[in-house]
């Protein structure tokens, strides 16, 4: 079991780990070595993220996340798989524990009346700026 947070931990078989060689810059090491980690987690199968929290994390994983339930998490940042495969599984927790962040509930405020009267004050200054561009007519 893998913590997450106090409340929550999640199995490791949910996760599932394969190493892919690296793209991009990096010579013979990359070319030979598979030291990037992509990470899959089934969150749809996991019985310990509850139903709102797995909507968070949905949202929150975006585009590393398919329609069915698998969170993608690549990292190759580092040269080796232990230190690749820890920054995979850290940002995972980091993932799933700020989708167990319920957010703040937005109070709805209306503008005070001062704040309307700046408004509408401001509108008139520059409506008036305005005017003052325009060339002056023949009855002016």
């Amino acid at each position: 079991m893998i913590k997450i947070t106090p409340q929550l931990s999640i199995d490791e078989n949910c996760i599932e780990l394969q190493f892919i060689r690296s793209s991009g810059a990096g010579g013979q090491n990359v070319n030979k070595v598979s030291t990037a980690v992509q990470l899959r987690f089934d969150a749809a199968h996991c019985q310990t993220l509850s139903e709102e929290v797995m909507l968070r994390l949905r949202k929150l994983a975006g585009r590393r996340m398919t329609d069915e339930g698998m969170l993608i998490i690549e990292a190759s940042v580092f040269r080796t798989q232990g230190k690749n495969r820890e920054d995979a599984m850290r940002r995972l927790i980091e993932l799933i524990s700020a989708a167990t962040i319920r957010p703040k509930a937005r109070v709805k405020t209306r503008p005070t009346l001062s704040s309307k009267k700046k408004r509408l004050e401001g509108k008139q200054l520059r409506g008036s700026i305005k005017q003052m561009r325009k060339s002056p007519t023949s009855t002016d």
